[in-house]
């Protein structure tokens, strides 16, 4: 078979199926672990699809699920959520969006005490609500079943009455001029405003964010205070980022 041929056959069977693992790609194609990886590699470098720790996710359904993003770097997003926490003191009043990072982020935040979070995230409003003193507001709208969030003209009403200590978003992907962007306009504009609402603007994005495009743009980074990630992001993106007066986190260490 040749090349083209394969990775043709690679980018179907993706399509299909929403994602797939390496694993699933070299028996189906019956060639090397390292062939499926560079082929991998160079589709991605095509935006054909993009590729993750152990697989590939597929471009044409759009972002995945979120029971399917909560494994993908799993290790990563925990040891991000726990550097972010480290943000929030005992007392804040926080905004969390959805996600699978940021999911990761409310579990680092059980601990913690008398916080006031408002979020259209379903998952963080059960997990932050009736524990050590906290009071959680759940933003109002349509719930969007694919993150178990809610969007719409409600949330973003309630949303801006609010301004708030801190403010966490996660990221659809990480474009090479530096600008944050997301899947749908009704995600991107939730975070755009959260971002807009605190004192502190937090992003979190595990490394397979960066350098890539998604349909719905946030906005750039000149706003956004701190930016948390498992790996340095590398060029052209790094030199963007070098430029604003941002700080770029690397969560090396491991979640307690």
């Amino acid at each position: 078979m040749l090349a083209e041929e394969r990775q043709n056959l690679i980018l179907d069977l993706v399509n299909q199926r929403g994602s797939q693992s390496i694993t699933d790609l070299q028996r189906q194609l019956k060639v090397s672990r390292e062939t499926i990886r560079r082929d991998l590699m160079l589709l991605a470098d095509r935006h054909a699809l993009r590729k993750t720790h152990g697989g590939a996710l597929s471009l044409a359904h759009g972002e995945p699920g979120i029971a399917v993003r909560e494994v993908i770097n799993a290790e990563a997003k925990r040891a991000i959520a726990w550097r972010a926490a480290g943000l929030v003191p005992d007392g804040a009043t926080v905004l969390l969006a959805g996600g699978s990072t940021v999911q990761a982020m409310a579990d680092m935040l059980l601990d913690h005490r008398e916080l006031t979070v408002i979020t259209n995230s379903v998952a963080n409003a059960s997990k932050l609500a009736a524990r050590n003193n906290n009071r959680v507001h759940l933003l109002g709208g349509e719930v969007q079943t694919t993150n178990n969030i809610t969007l719409g003209a409600d949330a973003t009403a309630m949303l801006a009455h609010y301004f708030v200590d801190v403010a966490i978003v996660g990221a659809g992907a990480i474009t090479p001029a530096g600008v944050l962007m997301d899947y749908t306009r009704e995600e991107a504009e939730i975070s755009r405003l959260m971002l807009q609402s605190a004192r502190l603007s937090v992003v979190l994005a595990d490394h397979t964010k960066f350098n890539r495009h998604a349909p719905v743009q946030v906005g750039t980074f000149e706003k956004v205070t701190c930016l948390i990630s498992d790996r340095p992001p590398e060029a052209p993106l790094s030199t963007v980022l070098a430029r604003l007066p941002l700080d770029v986190l690397i969560a090396d260490g491991q979640p307690h």
